[in-house]
């Protein structure tokens, strides 16, 4: 799955995927998924911009670097300049995002836009997502010390947390309309986490980068969690995002894997499993709870989305 040979929606032997993935988005409503309301979906995109798009804290920032330090090998990409690099196009202002080089790469978290013709789409497991934005929205203010993590994860998976629609919007509205096409490529969190260079040569492919193993390796050393966390500590009063957020609650955490083990009740997993537990498995994350969370909880369709 990770190398992009095979659809996350394709039955075995099939050339076709189930048509309820597809019909996912009709559920959802065409009204939310290509909402032009909002100012973010609503700056100049021109020929030629590429995306990196996630699901919010799903390694977007962490393969900002690994791509900025591979295509500006000269200059050690920092807090303090990525924003000159990839820019976020929330964080920038129109004018500054239309003087950015062209052709553009992008950072944006929106949920499936047509006028993206170029996408690099990052994916990580919904369980590690959930605790990672707990942590993030504390420290940025959003919810105070204290708030349950259980009703933060039934706010999650009802896609109230933000903007962006849940997890599992999120990712099938991008999946089921532009996976194995030419211009998307699908990268897995855990997939980097195994195989930082490999996977940033995929990314070098698709952008028509020019590498050597040399340079793939001096990326990956130069965008370590190690180095970010240095980095943040130095420069968070300089970098727009994490300007004027709480100190004590770093941006850049462990960026480990099945942390959420040892946080989530068994109860906020089975809600996150019962969800999007197709889609979980077809993207190759094993489920763990066999029971599905008390009455109440909205209908789920065949694929584990809200009706």
């Amino acid at each position: 799955m990770a190398d992009g040979s095979s659809s996350p929606f394709r039955r075995p032997g099939s050339s076709e995927g189930p048509p309820r993935v597809v019909r996912t988005i009709a559920a959802w409503g065409l009204k939310r998924l290509l909402s032009w309301g909002r100012p973010q979906r609503e700056f100049t995109i021109f020929p030629g911009d590429r995306f990196l798009v996630s699901y919010p804290r799903s390694g977007n920032t962490w393969v900002r670097f690994l791509i900025a330090n591979l295509m500006s090998p000269e200059t050690p990409v920092t807090f303090t300049n990525i924003e000159d690099r990839i820019p976020d196009v929330y964080k920038n202002r129109r004018r500054q995002l239309d003087r950015v080089a062209r052709p553009r790469l992008l950072k944006s978290h929106e949920y499936f836009d047509p006028r993206y013709k170029s996408v690099i789409y990052i994916v990580r497991d919904p369980r590690d997502v959930v605790v990672s934005y707990y942590h993030y929205q504390l420290k940025a203010r959003f919810i105070e010390d204290g708030f349950p993590l259980d009703r933060y994860v039934t706010r999650f998976v009802s896609g109230e947390v933000d903007p962006y629609g849940s997890w599992g919007e999120h990712v099938a509205s991008w999946l089921a309309t532009r996976h194995e096409r030419r211009e998307f490529l699908l990268l897995r969190y855990e997939d980097i986490l195994d195989g930082a260079a490999r996977e940033l040569d995929r990314v070098a492919s698709f952008l028509n980068v020019r590498r050597t193993p040399e340079q793939l390796a001096e990326a990956v050393e130069r965008s370590s969690v190690d180095r970010l966390r240095m980095l943040e500590a130095r420069e968070s009063d300089e970098w727009v995002t994490t300007r004027g957020t709480r100190k004590d609650i770093p941006f850049i955490r462990t960026g480990a894997r099945g942390g959420w083990r040892s946080v989530l009740s068994e109860h906020a997993v089975a809600q996150i499993e019962s969800w999007w537990g197709p889609l979980m498995n077809t993207l190759g994350y094993d489920l763990t709870v066999a029971r599905v969370p008390d009455a109440g909880h909205r209908a789920q369709t065949g694929d584990g989305l809200p009706q």
